[in-house]
């Protein structure tokens, strides 16, 4: 998870900027296809989210992401075969967002 955006003025950081971005996050809706992306993972052991869609394209790398950012995924591991490749799984948050536990 990459840490929040800080103005930072004379070296003092602006905490209003951070808690900003976190309420920005909670509030956060997931788009269509993140969406789709996420109810994926409600259905796989361990909440595995697919690399790809079901035409069979890979999941565009900024969908991934940005789920990962708002903490709805979390990266699972590392893919030795395709270091590029973002193997994720669904997280607390992201189930939260079908009201599922």
């Amino acid at each position: 998870m990459t840490a929040p955006r800080m103005q930072q003025k004379n070296n003092v950081v602006d905490m209003h900027d951070a808690r900003r971005t976190d309420r920005k996050k909670r509030n956060a809706r997931p788009t269509e296809r993140q969406r789709t992306w996420l109810a994926r993972g409600l259905k796989e052991p361990g909440g595995k989210l697919p690399l790809f869609d079901n035409s069979g394209q890979r999941v565009n790398e900024r969908t991934i992401q940005s789920c990962i950012e708002q903490g709805w995924a979390e990266r699972w591991f590392a893919n030795p075969i395709k270091p590029d490749w973002l193997v994720c799984k669904l997280t607390d948050r992201g189930r939260a967002l079908f009201n599922v536990s």
